[in-house]
């Protein structure tokens, strides 16, 4: 496959996911901020910006921080390259470039959203929450598409790379973004109860937690569940399992055979690192400290793939 259609697929799915992941933040920020228990939607309504490394740019606004202007800037503003109409707005941008590598039901779904969605702006949004869940439906229409009806081959395994390094990379810091929120709550149990609420909401595994411990929030075993369990999809053991499982299965690549093995070299320790790994050995090492440690190798092997597959030889 030429590295620019396999780097077209691969960002097309990327920015897709990513989406959905802001949406899922925007939602648990947001409903989080009503709260009375919140410990001040501040710190809360920084989320999404400190997560996408937006802040600098929305301060650049010069305007005040609250719930309908961070809608705003995170959802609908194409001039923000974070925001989620943005991401759409690449992921079909990509998806028309790739035309011929994708099934026609897939081209339908990720063109739909878009054209939809680029009238949102102009129309407004009435209902925030109704926006989150198209999005979200929209994003799984596109994976249903995807997994019912492409073929098993190289296009197949990049598609599944980017959903799930990006699925990883979000995971990863929207736990140390929370981690540092849960800090700051000190002896008080209910703002450590709606921050590690809060996220597990907005990774889908609030469910998974209680069906897996039965017992209240804590962060020992939410740190493990979102870290080292292979049964809940959105952990980063489970996504680099699938990432590891994918990158074996890709053929060639245009960096030489050396840049292959040495991303799948990277997948598999990152892999075999968490399948192995203790959360008491996460815990004593820090938990800010080892995602830091983490996401720098998340970014190396991000960096392997886009040479090995993705750059024109």
């Amino acid at each position: 496959m030429l590295s620019r259609t396999a780097a077209q697929l691969y960002w097309m799915s990327r920015y897709l996911e990513r989406a959905e992941n802001l949406v899922r933040m925007l939602d648990v920020t947001h409903s989080l901020s009503l709260l009375p228990q919140s410990r001040g939607s501040g710190i809360e309504l920084n989320a999404p910006l400190v997560v996408t490394g937006s802040l600098q740019a929305f301060e650049a606004k010069q305007v005040q921080l609250d719930v309908e202007r961070l809608f705003d800037f995170m959802a609908l503003d194409l001039d923000n390259p974070s925001s989620v109409l943005s991401c759409i707005k690449a992921a079909r941008e990509n998806a028309h470039a790739v035309r011929g590598q994708i099934t026609a039901e897939m081209w339908e779904a990720i063109n739909a959203t878009w054209l939809e969605g680029r009238t949102l702006p102009a129309r407004g949004v009435p209902n925030v929450s109704s926006f989150f869940d198209w999005v979200k439906e929209r994003s799984h229409l596109f994976r249903g598409a995807t997994h019912g009806t492409l073929q098993r081959n190289d296009a197949f395994c990049f598609i599944r790379l980017g959903i799930f390094i990006e699925r990883a990379d979000n995971t990863a810091r929207l736990l140390d973004v929370k981690s540092h929120l849960v800090a700051e709550a000190a002896e008080d149990s209910a703002p450590d109860f709606y921050a590690w609420s809060a996220l597990l909401r907005s990774l889908s595994a609030f469910e998974a937690y209680h069906a897996a411990y039965r017992d209240s929030l804590d962060a020992r075993r939410v740190t493990e569940l979102l870290i080292l369990r292979p049964d809940v999809p959105r952990s980063l053991r489970a996504c680099y399992a699938e990432i590891w499982s994918n990158l074996a299965e890709v053929r060639g690549g245009q960096g030489g055979e050396d840049a292959g093995r040495i991303a799948k070299q990277l997948a598999g320790q990152l892999a075999i690192s968490l399948e192995y790994g203790a959360v008491d050995e996460i815990l004593a090492e820090g938990l800010h400290e080892w995602l830091t440690g983490f996401l720098a190798r998340s970014a190396e092997l991000g960096e392997a793939i886009q040479t090995a597959y993705l750059e024109a030889g």
